[in-house]
Parts: C-alpha cells; structure tokens; sequence
C-alpha cells in the first residue's frame, strides 16, 4: 500500500464481516483510508488481515496502537485485539487478544494515557477493565461488571444491554450508557487498580422505553449529551464535574415532525466547537443537526441531512469540525459532507466511498502518527 501524504489523515472503519440477525456482514476485516483534509476526499488504501466482527475501534493516543472489538454474538465469545499501527503506512500488526468476558462487545474507551481500556458487552450487559501494555499488549481483565435488570420494552429491554463507555475529561468517571436498563451508570475509576468503583450517584435514569446508546461530553466538561435508540430522542444533562452527578434538564426529538416510518437512532457527536450536536437516525436514515445555545446547553433542532444510504449506524467529524462522514451500514457506503461552521448544516462533499457493511470510522490527525 503507499505511505499517506505528509498532510493526510488515516481512516480506520471497523465493519461486520459475519452475518448476524442484523445485518448481512459482508467485511473482511478493518478497512483503511487516507483522507485529504483540505477537501474531504477518502480513497482505500488496504484491509487488514482478516478478523471477526471488527465493528467498534478505538486509537491509542500516542498514535501507535488500534484496538477492536470482536463482537461475537455468544454469552462468552467476544474478544477485544490489539494491533500495532505501522507509523509510514497505517498497516495493522496483530499484537494479542483478551476476551471481554461477555457477549457481543459493541463499544470500548481508553483512559487519557492509554494506559487501561474499559470495554461494554451488548449481550449479556457486563462491562470490563482491561490494562494495556507500554508495547500495545492487552493484559487479562482487572475488573469485570455485571448489569442487571429489565426495563419496559419486552423485546429490547428484557435485561441488561451495555452499550458505550465513556469516560469524563479527568478521567475520574466513567459513563456506561445501558439501553436494557434505560439507564446511564457512573463508576469512579481506580486507575492504580484498573477498577470501576461504585458511585454515591449510581445512575442518571432517562424516560421508560427510550434506551440510551451512545454519549458525547460538551467540549467545556459543562453539559453531557444521549442518544436514546428506542425512542429517537437526545437528552441533555448539566454535568457536575467534581461531584461526577448527572441532571437532566431536555429532552428532544432527533426526527422531522410528522415522520410516521421506523426509527432507531445509533450514534451522537458533538462539533470539535462545541456549537452544534449530530445524531444519527436509523430508518429516517439522517443525520440530526441541532444548535448548542452557549449558556444553558439548550439543543435547538437545525435540520437533518440524508446520508444517502441505508442505516448510518456510525458518523465520525474531522479534528479540524470541517467534514462529517457517515457510515452507511446497509448500503456498504462511506459519504462525506463539509460542516457549514455558521449554521452546523451539511452538505455533500463528494463521491461515497466503497466499504462493506461499515459500522465504526475512527481518523488519525497527521500530526499524531509522525
């Protein structure tokens, strides 16, 4: 494969390459790009050697290790890899694989320095800390976690579905989104231990039924920002920073009045600026635009983008906030759109990009891999 330019940034997209209930996984493994920041165009440079499931990555800080998911859908089949990122390249090196002591690992986070990953098991709602190694090197689990509960849904919510992890700007805390408890749980984190402690504030709880997914912290550490899959909604959360406690004061639509179709929304991203909030419709097969008032955090909808595909499970934004990219999971597409930095809207930017059943797009500043 040829080196990216000096400016390039590398894209990674994790897919789905078995087929699952869900979706027709047609990947071999973990797709690699090299975007052009000046004008948002992506082109292929490489796969990776072949792996299952490789939905959900995360990059190391320093630039130099990848880790995935291996989101096998059996009680105690899923895994978490880790692969050494060949700096010239972006090339991928096996490295070691740990399991994540549940089924289907979906999401996984790293702390700031690297140093421990937390993963979440959709299927059996656990959650677990695994250290890394200075060589990238995963190490047995510190600490496993398991959910337990039900909420209202019979279908979806008939246990525990541990579904992202996020952890707070310090450090201190970390969030786990469980959409079968329609909760988000709060952990204080021993980094010494690489455990997850209980907190006096255990939870926030958003509304019966609507199913938290995915999270995103405002850039000022102020407010806090859900995505609930089941309800097609955004709640909106004051964060108290030292007290780690969550307090829910909106919550809003991420569809169009008057839409009557299937919907399920997957993921959310707030602007690098801290202006604008996106969400990813699922069945609208949008993405949602709102604007961040800067005094109260107060979402206000802008307007929704078509992503020109089927079922936009994973979006990601450029470092700089200038470009979006959608991943098109049903219609093996990646489509990217440039961000107008007075409104928030998008626009189409270019030609898709060609990835089978693509699901997470993780991008590499240039400065971080020289």
């Amino acid at each position: 494969m040829s080196s990216p330019g000096p400016d390039d940034m590398l894209v990674y997209v994790g897919t789905y390459t078995t087929r699952e209930s869900f979706v027709d996984g047609k990947a071999a493994g973990i797709h690699i790009l090299r975007l052009n920041p000046a004008n948002g165009a992506m082109r292929q440079v490489a796969v990776s050697a072949p792996m299952v499931n490789p939905s959900y990555l995360v990059l190391h800080p320093s630039g130099r290790f990848l880790f995935t998911v291996n989101e096998v859908y059996t009680p105690d089949g899923g895994a978490v890899s880790a692969y050494a990122i060949d700096a010239p390249s972006g090339n991928l090196a096996f490295l070691n694989r740990q399991p994540s002591h549940g089924g289907a690992p979906c999401h996984l986070a790293l702390t700031g320095d690297g140093g421990a990953l937390v993963v979440a098991n959709y299927q059996t709602g656990s959650v677990a800390v695994l250290p890394v190694g200075d060589d990238g090197r995963l190490g047995a689990a510190s600490d496993v976690l398991q959910h337990v509960g039900a909420s209202v849904d019979a279908q979806r919510q008939q246990g525990p579905h541990a579904h992202s992890i996020t952890f707070d700007p310090t450090g201190s805390f970390v969030f786990v989104c469980d959409l079968g408890l329609d909760k988000i749980l709060v952990y204080r984190f021993d980094g010494e231990r690489g455990k997850l402690l209980p907190h006096t504030t255990p939870w926030a709880a958003v509304r019966d039924g609507a199913g938290p997914r995915h999270l995103d912290i405002h850039p000022s550490g102020r407010w806090v920002y859900a995505i609930n899959e089941l309800d097609s909604t955004i709640d909106a959360f004051a964060f108290d920073r030292d007290a780690g406690t969550l307090r829910a004061f909106q919550h809003v639509s991420t569809l169009p009045s008057g839409f009557r179709g299937t919907n399920h929304c997957a993921d959310l991203h707030v602007a690098p600026s801290g202006r604008f909030v996106y969400g990813s419709n699922r069945g609208h097969d949008s993405i949602a635009v709102f604007a961040v008032d800067g005094d109260t955090g107060r979402l206000s909808p802008v307007g929704h983008m078509a992503t020109d595909g089927r079922t936009p499970r994973n979006f990601a934004i450029d470092p700089t906030g200038a470009w979006l990219f959608a991943a098109n999971q049903d219609s093996d597409s990646i489509v990217p759109f440039r961000v107008d930095p007075a409104n928030g809207l998008l626009e189409r930017a270019g030609p898709p990009v060609s990835v089978p059943t693509p699901v997470c797009v993780r991008i590499m500043p240039a400065a971080t891999r020289r």
